[in-house]
């Protein structure tokens, strides 16, 4: 069983709902986010609600490179070890490319792809030095294909990171070390705010249980909720890119 599990983005929406799920499990846990206060705040309602499970705590921005590694032993050290990283931190900000909203964009990019792979570096210093541990992804069903408008540069980010964490299992592929990409669909929390109209999603609770059952099962790629992700990115995958724009 993975004990002691690792969140970043712990503070709100999915890696607060993650927590809440895993600390229900009886899971020590490892939480990182940018705002400490919230996390003290989870921190005293899991110990309310969940007393036997220990909680370590760090502020962390994961765009600060260097700090990530150092968080990231830290937390290790203060639980004694860490069995499963969830790279979970990310942004959902973006424009259409070409009109004048560089800035967004590129801090989407930075976020979901530099700051990702620092995280992922991170964690397979770890699970070497361990030579055992298990790297879970949040990606997105996005990443499926090129999306248009505000979800490019956001599509694009989630697929580099799809790609980033098959080709880290490729590298560990004769290794005690699992990685798994989860793809999420609508599930509601920060980055979804503006969704609510969005046909298939689902509230945070019952998202994250189903994130949580899929990062469980280690498997190598899930969509979230199975259904109807799984047919949903098929179709995806499949569809004529101009009848997909008329969708999306």
């Amino acid at each position: 069983m993975r004990t002691n599990i690792l969140i970043t983005g712990a503070s709100t929406g999915l890696g607060r709902g993650m927590a809440l799920e895993f600390a229900a499990r009886g899971r020590n846990l490892a939480l990182c986010a940018r705002r400490l206060e919230l996390l003290r705040s989870l921190q005293a309602e899991i110990a309310t609600r969940f007393p036997g499970v220990k909680v370590a705590v760090r502020e962390l921005d994961v765009n600060d490179h260097e700090r990530v590694f150092e968080v990231f032993r830290a937390l290790r050290d203060e639980l004694g070890g860490l069995d499963r990283i969830i790279v979970n931190a990310g942004v959902g900000r973006g424009a259409p490319v070409g009109t004048g909203r560089f800035a967004a964009n590129k801090a989407t990019a930075e976020t979901n792809f530099v700051a990702a792979l620092a995280q992922c570096e991170a964690a397979l210093e770890i699970f070497r030095a361990q030579q055992a541990g298990h790297l879970v992804t949040i990606a997105s069903v996005a990443a499926i294909r090129g999306l248009p408008r505000y979800q490019t540069v956001y599509a694009a980010t989630k697929a580099g990171l799809a790609s980033l964490t098959e080709g880290i299992r490729a590298d560990v592929w004769d290794t005690p070390i699992r990685v798994s990409a989860i793809y999420p669909g609508y599930i509601e929390s920060d980055i979804s705010s503006g969704a609510s109209k969005r046909m298939f999603l689902v509230d945070t609770a019952t998202g994250c249980r189903a994130l949580v059952r899929a990062i469980e099962s280690e498997r190598a790629k899930s969509f979230v909720p199975a259904w109807p992700w799984t047919a949903i990115a098929f179709l995806m995958r499949h569809v004529p890119l101009g009848l997909l724009v008329r969708i999306m």
